[in-house]
């Protein structure tokens, strides 16, 4: 009893043998690329549904697809870390992702690329749990503050200069290239990570590892059914189609199994972390965080594309404001964390997300550069002050041993907070703009004065170029364009609306978590 003790201790002492900071190159490099592929694509969407003849709505496949792969391939981090070795496990992860990239970027229909994505999300899923759970190991206690920021600082720019960086690219060369600079990155990456990385006791290779079977069977046949009543959804019109109602079954059905499944032991994830109070609340606030992120992230190089025909560079520009709100949080941060109570920053971050969103909801079509810019920086702001102080005080009372599996755990439960926020803004979207179109269209008859003199206006200037049935057409059709542009606009100002709402309507969940002190932490991490 008193060897089995000693040897726990020694576990949760354990400490690389480099200094923390070497150790966590790899482990950054790896999730930013990870989450950088989350939004690289955004912008390059409407290039891609071009080159595979498809439409907007299929063309989000290629995001959706991509997080669910990733969803399902974190839970089994923890069983592959134990059959191969974390160290391992980790450099497969990568070779993987880094050669699925390449594929991505020789596709040529949207199945080979879907079916390149799914394999890319495969193998980008252990990246991000694998970087955090190594982070949080190598530093003490007192120094995961910094860590954690550096890590949170990586989550959330990396999302945000993504459609810079593809839009910069598409415009430039071809859609193509946004993945293969994935390939000198992660060749890279693999180098650092059998340099730097090691495997701790608890997370080296091991005999007699069983896969829990069942429990990825239904988890997997969870996500996916979900995913597509998510993507499809909205175009089979929702439960009015059957296959819907039955997958709908389907998916609920499986997943309420999957969780029973986990309650035995050997499960694919072990759920006893949510008894902790802290990692319960702080991943509730994450997974809205992430969704509301790439959902913001996904429809606003669509608005100002399709609405505002800016090209997709510009479209990926207008974002970058983000990022400098997110760096002047870390900065911010690093000088405020050990002064400041983290709630009260975490609270302030999800108040300026809710801000930024709301001020998205009231855009029109007369704006100028200044008034996306001011918005995304407010926006980037917040999610640096709440999503920094979030992932640090969500794992401060769990056990070095524990990470790997809390750190799976928050990443899938992300990913599919991440997948539900993008199908449902757009579907919110497409049901906004006809809900707004059908309340508008009454106002295009010759009964209403505004709109006759505006028909005799646009008939009086074509006629000098074209017939008078023909300018009568025209004028018609003109005017019904600018009514279908208002009615879409409407449709992404209810989306981004929403999502401010959501960001204040999780505000009070931050009182559950409890704020430790640096030397109360370190005390309860260590026992």
């Amino acid at each position: 009893m008193a060897e089995s003790i000693s040897s726990q201790n020694n576990t949760e002492v354990w400490k690389p043998s480099k200094n923390p900071w070497l150790v966590a190159l790899p482990t950054v490099f790896a999730a930013f690329m990870f989450v950088l592929d989350e939004t690289i694509a955004n912008v390059a969407l409407p290039h891609m549904a071009g080159t595979f003849s498809v439409s907007r709505e299929e063309s989000t496949w290629i995001l959706t697809s991509y997080l669910v792969a990733s969803g399902i391939a974190i839970t089994a981090v923890d069983w592959f870390s134990k059959l191969m070795g974390r160290k391992n496990f980790f450099i497969f992860s990568v070779i993987l992702f880094t050669l699925s990239s390449v594929l991505c970027g020789i596709s040529n229909s949207i199945g080979m690329m879907i079916f390149a994505r799914i394999l890319q999300g495969f193998g980008g899923g252990g990246l991000l749990p694998v970087a955090q759970a190594v982070l949080l190991e190598s530093f003490e206690p007192r120094e995961r503050g910094q860590a954690m920021a550096v890590f949170g600082l990586v989550i959330i720019v990396a999302p945000i200069i993504g459609p810079v960086v593809g839009g910069w690219i598409t415009d430039n060369y071809s859609w193509p290239w946004i993945f293969f600079i994935n390939l000198p990155f992660g060749i890279l990456t693999v180098w650092l990570a059998k340099t730097l990385l090691e495997d701790p006791p608890y997370a080296r290779k091991q005999k007699n590892v069983k896969l829990d079977t069942a429990g990825f069977f239904l988890l997997t046949l969870w996500l996916t059914t979900l995913q597509i009543i998510l993507d499809k959804g909205n175009n089979a019109d929702w439960f009015n189609a059957p296959w819907i109602c039955r997958l709908t079954v389907i998916c609920v059905l499986s997943g309420f199994l999957f969780f029973v499944s986990q309650m035995k032991k050997d499960s694919l994830v072990d759920l006893r972390v949510f008894k902790d109070r802290n990692f319960s609340a702080g991943t509730v606030i994450q997974v809205v965080i992430t969704g509301i992120l790439l959902a913001s992230v996904a429809i606003l190089p669509q608005f100002l594309q399709s609405i505002m025909g800016y090209t997709a560079f510009l479209s990926g520009l207008t974002i970058m404001p983000r990022g400098i709100g997110a760096l002047t949080a870390s900065i911010l941060f690093g000088l405020l964390a050990k002064k400041v109570d983290n709630r009260l920053l975490a609270i302030i971050g999800l108040a300026l997300i809710g801000t930024a969103g709301l001020k998205f909801g009231f855009l029109n079509l007369q704006i100028a550069s200044v008034n996306i810019a001011i918005p995304n920086f407010i926006f980037g702001l917040g999610m640096g002050f709440a999503m920094m102080p979030i992932v640090s005080l969500s794992v401060a009372t769990l056990a070095n041993s524990q990470m790997t599996n809390a750190s799976g755990i928050q990443s899938l439960l992300k990913n599919i907070g991440g997948a539900i926020g993008t199908s449902v803004v757009s579907t919110m979207i497409s049901r906004f703009s006809q809900a707004h179109q059908f309340m508008m269209v009454g106002n295009l008859n010759p009964l209403n004065s505004v709109y006759a003199a505006k028909i005799s206006a646009a008939k009086a200037a074509l006629s000098a170029y074209m017939a008078p049935d023909l300018a009568d057409y025209a004028a018609n059709y003109s005017l019904y364009g600018e009514l279908l542009k208002q009615s879409v606009l409407w449709g992404f100002m209810e989306a981004f609306r929403i999502c401010g709402i959501a960001a204040i309507v999780v505000i009070p969940i931050v009182f559950l978590i409890k704020n430790f002190p640096k030397e109360e932490n370190t005390s309860s991490v260590d026992k």
